[in-house]
């Protein structure tokens, strides 16, 4: 029996774990998540046997968790969702509220998933698969057709290791993480290799230049393709996150929420749409010049890709930081002019900035990659954000990502269709 508390209503009420887990809907260890987070303070009374909670603070947590489940954001009546992950601002993102950019500029792509996921840095750790959920992966992505795409093969990957992992329904903070660093390189392992001689160790980006590229890999080249995967981590609730988080918040497990995203990645709009890109820009680069490529785009009904992005009314950051490396590589120098060529053409109706994915395309046309390989390098990236915002909503109430319909047939009751 626990230490006799004020009455209810005085301002000083405790409450014990397991009231406050009640109280919140969710389970005891995401109680100390909450803790952990800065969302409840706790404190452990002399001689208890566990820590105990202020009711008025833990009232005021769970109103803010009903807020935030009817949907409601104060913002024309989009979903909001609170997150301590990315912040997007004035045509700057940042990561736990560090520049992106900078993150991306000094440390590995593993580095930079270990911040998101924990917000401490592990200087030169490297992610290694277990040689059991490789080959089980490996199995059921070969059994795929040659014209599978990536996106399929990563999501067939994702679902095979999930098999392999009997502790895949442990949704434990220590747990879940454990499986992220298993699970990125497994599905980097299991695609097929471009070279016939390649090593699955050292850093993450080396071991991926493999999957996509049949030229031996420079120095320049990747760390191009690691400062991508760092600058692709996460971007705040884009729609593939979106989809990971309303599997979390039915607790699926992370395999389950991470093929739910690949799902959603897959579309142009999205993880796609730097195909689209590389496509354009080998037009460009055969007519040799952007004008005609563009003007038949434009007939065609179809909006030039690599340009512009709804969150930023300026230059996109990820896109200036990947041309500024690209400016090392003596082999981009064709592709970066044919970028600017069509950022210059479309320019003079359509003021817009290019993003991420033309970058991404110089750097797939530059080194000799397939036009999926930037939807490859997306999906891989974005991963370990995805992983993010499951823990995150791991430590939410259950089943809040529910939205209500707005029903607009006919009213009831209608008769019987004959």
């Amino acid at each position: 029996m626990r230490d006799q508390e004020p009455a209810p209503g005085h301002p000083e009420r405790r409450l014990s774990t397991k009231e406050t887990a009640e109280l919140l809907g969710v389970k005891p260890d995401t109680v100390y998540a909450y803790v952990s987070r800065g969302q409840l303070s706790s404190r452990r009374e002399p001689g208890g046997r566990g820590s105990t909670f202020d009711a008025k603070e833990v009232e005021a947590l769970a109103r803010r968790n009903r807020r935030e489940s009817s949907g409601s954001s104060g913002s024309g009546g989009e979903l909001s969702v609170r997150t301590r992950i990315t912040l997007i601002e004035k045509d700057r993102y940042y990561f736990r509220g560090v520049d992106a950019t900078e993150l991306a500029a000094r440390y590995s792509y593993e580095e930079i998933a270990e911040w998101l996921w924990t917000g401490e840095l592990h200087p030169g750790i490297t992610f290694t698969a277990p040689k059991a959920a490789v080959a089980v992966a490996r199995r059921a992505v070969d059994a795929l057709p040659e014209h599978a795409g990536p996106t399929d093969r990563l999501r067939v990957a994702a679902i095979a290791a999930a098999t392999a992992d009997p502790l895949r329904f442990d949704l434990s903070e220590d747990t879940v993480l454990g499986t992220a660093r298993i699970l990125i390189p497994t599905l980097v392992a299991a695609l097929p290799p471009v070279r016939r001689t390649h090593r699955d160790e050292g850093p993450l980006a080396h071991r991926l230049w493999a999957r996509l590229s049949g030229r031996p890999a420079d120095e320049a080249s990747l760390r191009v393709l690691d400062t991508a995967l760092g600058l692709l981590v996460d971007h705040d609730l884009a729609a593939s996150t979106l989809a990971v988080r309303v599997a979390a918040s039915a607790r699926a497990h992370a395999y389950a929420a991470v093929s739910s995203g690949l799902g959603v990645l897959e579309g142009p709009l999205h993880g796609a749409a730097s195909g689209l890109a590389h496509r354009l820009l080998l037009d460009v680069l055969d007519q040799g010049t952007a004008a005609p490529v563009v003007a038949d785009e434009l007939r065609s009904g179809r909006r030039i890709p690599g340009l512009g992005h709804r969150l930023y009314p300026g230059e996109d950051p990820r896109a200036r930081a990947l041309f500024a490396l690209l400016e090392d590589i003596p082999g981009a120098a064709p592709a970066l002019a044919a970028a600017r060529d069509i950022v210059a053409t479309t320019a003079r109706h359509t003021p817009l900035h290019a993003n991420v994915d033309l970058a991404l395309a110089v750097f797939t046309v530059s080194s000799g990659m397939p036009s999926t390989a930037g939807e490859t390098v997306f999906a891989v990236a974005r991963t370990a954000g995805w992983i993010a915002h499951a823990l995150e909503e791991y430590g939410e109430r259950p089943l809040r990502m529910r939205p209500s319909g707005h029903y607009v047939g006919p009213r009831p009751p209608q008769p019987l269709p004959e």
